[in-house]
């Protein structure tokens, strides 16, 4: 890639930031669960704070090994598609993701042990996803098409308080 100042240097992401606990204030990891202990740091890769004209958000996070089950997001919906990513870390074998994984859609859990990705459409409830078990890393990646992440969980916390203080 050429220097600085070339026509289209404003959109390449040359350094993906972190993920910071309120960029997913709405999803289970960082709203009222601890985390798995087995992920990696949460980049962004793109949003349109990084890229002005993206019209698409994306996140990438490593998740490592693990014999503990855990549960990572809670359910949820947005008001936008998404795409969720899973691919294995194996470059001899890249359809086995290394992992058992779980999603729900709309209440219907699925199971998940090779590389691939889900699209869900805008409105869609959507998780608990969590992992059964991890044998070797595997990559995440969300794919939302929409310039910034957002979802219905704080609106829905708040309906539940409301709820528990009527009762």
């Amino acid at each position: 890639m050429s220097g600085s100042g070339n026509q289209y240097d404003h959109l390449f992401v040359k350094h993906m930031p972190v993920c910071g606990p309120d960029d997913f204030n709405n999803e289970g990891e960082a709203a009222d669960l601890e985390p798995p202990k087995n992920l990696g740091e949460p980049n962004w890769l793109l949003h349109a704070g990084l890229v002005p004209d993206a019209k698409v958000n994306m996140t990438h996070i490593w998740i490592h090994e693990t014999e503990v089950p855990e549960l990572w997001v809670v359910p949820h919906v947005h008001d936008y598609d998404e795409i969720l990513i899973w691919t294995g870390g194996d470059p001899d074998n890249p359809h086995d993701l290394g992992a058992e994984i779980y999603m729900d859609i709309d209440g219907e859990r699925h199971t998940i042990t090779t590389s691939g990705c889900v699209y869900i459409p805008a409105g869609v409830e959507h998780c608990p996803l969590g992992f059964t078990r991890v044998d070797r890393p595997f990559r995440f990646s969300a794919l939302s098409l929409a310039p910034h992440y957002v979802s219905d969980r704080e609106e829905r916390a708040a309906e539940r308080a409301r709820a528990r203080e009527a009762d």
